[in-house]
């Protein structure tokens, strides 16, 4: 009995790491050019994901989808055509005597509601309409076009919110989450060690107005800082980069083995057309995943790289994963917790991370300041659609041998 007892618990620990995420919403008072953000690293079982772009409701929408969803039924992050985003995580301390049987909705919840919100007051009228229990046990993120920023603790029964807009609810113009329920049960649910690293890394943007969407997916996505150890293994590694092969435990690392992909939902302004919100998503595991923005406005032909193909498999995916499994080379059952760092860091400059950060920063500094003309006189679809094709063949030349 004891070896069962003992067996369901380590079960039940991976299960429900490997469903774990790190989520914050930022308010556009507080980024340097005014614009909300949605950020979530995806830690999930089904670690190869896909875009998907969505008419067929009230609104159109693009979703980041499990690629062996083939249909799109779920959906764990997006943007609709009228300025509403949404991404969520999980939580384990809520609905914890609740004898329902209903439970792991929360992406159908989604896809719902980037079909039929535009606005946060269509979200919570969403959430009341649902019929009880709804079968959800999460942290939603929500912008709308109207510049609300909010988090939503979600139960079977209820909602609490938590304005990232409001200065008593968040101080510093963000509301930071993981996988427990401040709503919830005391001490209870996953992530403290997560949260407590990215509650220091987002005070730190804020005291130095760096809360910008570069500085979320290329440092706070690729973060190698445990808070709990006090210690950053990157910084660590840079200023030694002579050894071959140094493997690091990455289990309570804001990215760990388990992490599917990342996606930075970028609001517009409220002068701005609606379908020009910013969604950059890191399609694979962010350390060897480069990044890609994607529009609305720029039509339902979404690249390539990020849609599946055929075959139901996505370029960029695959090609990400290549290279994540060159950083976890061990082949036993150790091989989820430990990563070889030099395969990102090395002196030779072709560590995975200093390959991708070279020319994604160039994207990134020129996207910053075209957006600027952009929020004065808004790009055509085929401006857009020029960005996917140039910055495709980037991303083609930089994973190829």
């Amino acid at each position: 009995m004891k070896r069962i007892t003992l067996f369901l618990s380590l079960a039940f620990i991976t299960l429900t790491q490997t469903l774990a995420c790190t989520t914050a919403v930022i308010s556009g008072h507080y980024t340097p050019n005014g614009k909300p953000m949605l950020w979530k690293v995806r830690d999930t079982e089904s670690l190869k994901n896909k875009m998907m772009y969505f008419q067929s409701g009230q609104y159109a929408f693009i979703g980041l989808v499990n690629t062996e969803d083939v249909k799109g039924e779920q959906v764990w992050g997006g943007s609709n055509d009228k300025g509403f985003a949404i991404m969520n995580s999980a939580s384990f301390n809520v609905n914890v005597n609740d004898s329902s049987t209903l439970k792991d909705q929360e992406g159908f919840f989604m896809k719902k509601a980037l079909a039929t919100c535009a606005t946060l007051a269509d979200f919570e009228a969403l959430i009341r309409q649902t019929p009880k229990p709804m079968g959800l046990a999460a942290h939603f993120g929500v912008i709308d076009a109207e510049g609300g920023a909010t988090f939503y603790e979600v139960n079977n029964h209820t909602f609490t919110k938590f304005d990232a807009n409001d200065r008593h609810t968040a101080p510093m113009g963000y509301v930071l989450r993981t996988n427990f329920s401040f709503t919830g049960e005391k001490d209870k649910g996953l992530g403290y060690c997560r949260f407590q690293t990215a509650q220091e890394l987002l005070t730190q943007g804020y005291l130095t107005n760096q809360l910008t969407p570069k500085t979320f997916l290329q440092n706070y996505s690729r973060c190698f800082k445990q808070a709990l150890l006090d210690c950053d293994y990157r910084t660590m590694f840079e200023k030694n980069l002579t050894a071959q092969k140094q493997f690091i435990n990455v289990s309570d690392l804001i990215t760990r083995h388990e992490t599917s992909s990342a996606i930075l939902i970028e609001g517009t302004k409220e002068q701005a057309p609606k379908n020009m919100n910013t969604i950059w998503v890191q399609i694979g595991f962010p350390e060897t995943c480069v990044s890609f923005p994607l529009w609305l406005r720029a039509g339902d032909k979404l690249p390539a790289l990020l849609t599946a193909n055929k075959e139901n498999r996505v370029l960029l995916s695959d090609w990400a994963m290549a290279w994540k499994e060159r950083c976890f080379p061990l082949k036993t059952v150790e091989q989820y917790r430990y990563l070889n760092f030099p395969a990102l860091l090395n002196t030779q400059q072709t560590g995975y991370l200093q390959r991708i950060e070279k020319i994604e920063s160039e994207l990134f500094d020129w996207l910053a300041k075209q957006q600027i003309n952009w929020d004065k006189q808004p790009p055509t679809p085929t401006e857009l659609q020029s960005v996917y094709s140039t910055w495709s063949n980037r991303i083609e030349q930089l994973y190829q041998p």
